[in-house]
């Protein structure tokens, strides 16, 4: 079994971890669990961690951060979902095993890390779509300094619980990952902010990604989400990108709706991994 060592990155350590990802995102929809996008989402906390897994074997100094060996996977946190996306030829079982350090009682899934003897989670699978480049209409308008309030209050209306605020918005755009965010803005007929979508590149040739996408509870059945998606999809392909993917819970019909007549088609499932009842 080969050899790993885990860092523990702060969000303005994050840059090895985020040209890791780059380099093993694929053409089409990744089969990792995370984008450089879905880091680039949790950046927007300020007490973000990433774990960035090496093997062990060279020092490696950059942007301030000293890493031992070249990565072999990147991870963090999310809830009680360890998600993880590994180099193509990592040693899954060695990053199983130290992960265990982070999978303590309710740590109880990850996404992208096989563990032994835990189980796929068939009741809950999620989702992949994937979008291939075509000419898109759109409403949307890319977001600009003087839209991050209204930017913020989409999401807070689209997400029961969400305290999103313009400088969480902020605080992502001068991360590390904040260049490769795109984000667009759909307003009403009367100017209202109606939807919106932050798509993140991942690099020229590579997938991209959505995450987050909504649409405030006020203004849905009008197309103003539809519009969103495909105005970051533009945008992705405009700099490169040759798919964009989205993922979202099986069971939510409403995002899977949005997302086909978006022009997105589904291209697998992905199933978490759970700790066995009892274990």
């Amino acid at each position: 079994m080969a050899s790993v060592a885990r860092h523990r990155l702060s969000p303005a350590e994050t840059g090895p971890a985020l040209r890791a990802l780059r380099a093993w995102t694929p053409p089409d929809a990744p089969s990792g669990s995370l984008h450089p996008g879905d880091v680039g989402w949790l950046l927007r906390r300020d007490d973000a961690t990433v774990f960035l897994w090496t093997d062990a074997r060279t020092d490696t100094r950059a942007e301030g951060v000293t890493t031992t060996g070249t990565p072999v996977a990147v991870g963090f946190l999310d809830g009680p979902v360890l998600r993880v996306t590994a180099a193509p030829d990592a040693d899954l079982g060695a990053l199983a095993a130290d992960a265990e350090d982070l999978l303590v009682p309710g740590n109880d899934a990850t996404d992208g890390l096989p563990v032994p003897g835990w189980e796929p989670d068939t009741e809950e699978p999620w989702l992949v779509f994937s979008w291939t480049p075509e000419p898109v209409s759109s409403r949307a308008v890319q977001v600009t300094e003087s839209d991050t309030a209204d930017r913020a209050l989409v999401h807070r209306a689209a997400f029961t619980g969400s305290t999103l605020t313009a400088d969480h918005w902020r605080t992502m755009k001068k991360s590390p990952a904040g260049h490769l965010a795109v984000e667009t803005l759909v307003r009403t007929p009367a100017g209202e902010p109606a939807a919106a979508a932050t798509g993140w590149f991942g690099g020229a040739g590579r997938c991209g990604l959505l995450e987050p996408v909504g649409t405030h509870a006020d203004h849905r059945g009008h197309g103003y989400g539809r519009d969103a998606v495909r105005g970051a999809c533009a945008a992705l392909a405009d700099r490169g990108a040759s798919a964009v993917a989205v993922l979202t819970p099986a069971g939510n019909e409403a995002a899977a709706a949005l997302y086909q007549s978006a022009g997105f088609t589904v291209v697998r499932e992905n199933l978490d991994w759970t700790r066995p009842s009892g274990a």
